[in-house]
């Protein structure tokens, strides 16, 4: 149905569907996999899978916050299994869909990622995720400097989604109703799905951008992030913390 669509818009037919569930690990590496043994290039890499947090914490099929195995760890380990690619492939570039919700975040933990300590809720899952994309964008940035694949990182805007939601994993009433309300809100001030993918199309194929890595923007243009984001030390951290929660292994190491 997805492919469909996409070949009716477009009139390209040449258009391929493949699952990918960012949450499970597994679904990574066999995602990943598949990739590997079909395809010969890879030139962009867009990492744009998302979810608002849930109302209790949850967890993945790996142990991981349920947010941050969606939006971050999924993507941080598919980056790594198709780095070798990417590099083979260059010029390309990377993608992180990240949020202006970031700088929400005055702090981090790096030992507690999860939250397994400390107080869990929603907006904190999310907007820690959020950041986390930054970062992790700041270091592999720096890791493939002279490879020729550019890194970044972008506020895509508030767009007119459906992550506000979520019935299904809500378990009480007034968080549908301000969920409802959210949605509602940003319907009618946000942007379209058209306008919201501007951003990410600057950044995966504009020549203003072919030789800009490790940086962080919004409408099309390269904007300041938080303090946080911008720190090195957290994001050579971050990096290393984040390989042990995904298990990356020795052989996947292609930076």
């Amino acid at each position: 149905m997805v492919a469909d669509e996409i070949m009716s818009a477009t009139g390209n037919k040449e258009v391929l569907v493949r699952k990918l569930d960012t949450a499970d690990l597994q679904s990574v590496r066999s995602f990943a996999q598949g990739i590997l043994e079909t395809e010969e290039a890879l030139h962009i890499l867009v990492n744009n899978a998302g979810m608002y947090g849930t109302e209790e914490r949850e967890v993945s099929p790996d142990g991981l916050e349920i947010t941050m195995a969606t939006n971050y760890y999924g993507h941080f380990l598919l980056t790594n299994l198709l780095l070798e690619l990417l590099k083979k492939s260059a010029p390309s570039r990377i993608i992180n869909v990240s949020s202006a919700a970031h700088l929400f975040t005055r702090n981090i933990n790096i030992k507690d990622l999860n939250f397994e300590k400390k107080s869990y809720g929603a907006f904190s899952a999310y907007s820690q995720s959020k950041l986390c994309n930054i970062l992790f964008s700041l270091e592999l940035s720096k890791k493939l400097r002279g490879s020729g694949v550019m890194v970044n990182s972008l506020h895509p805007g508030t767009v007119s989604t459906e992550i506000f939601l979520k019935e299904e994993r809500t378990r009480s009433l007034p968080i549908k109703v301000i969920c409802h309300l959210l949605n509602i809100i940003v319907k009618v001030a946000g942007k379209d799905s058209e306008l919201g993918a501007q951003t990410i199309i600057h950044l995966a194929v504009s020549e203003k951008v072919e030789q800009v890595s490790g940086k962080y923007f919004e409408d099309c243009k390269e904007v300041g992030s938080s303090w946080l984001a911008q720190d090195k030390a957290v994001a050579k951290s971050l990096w290393e913390i984040s390989e042990v929660d995904v298990q990356l292994r020795p052989s996947e190491m292609y930076y």
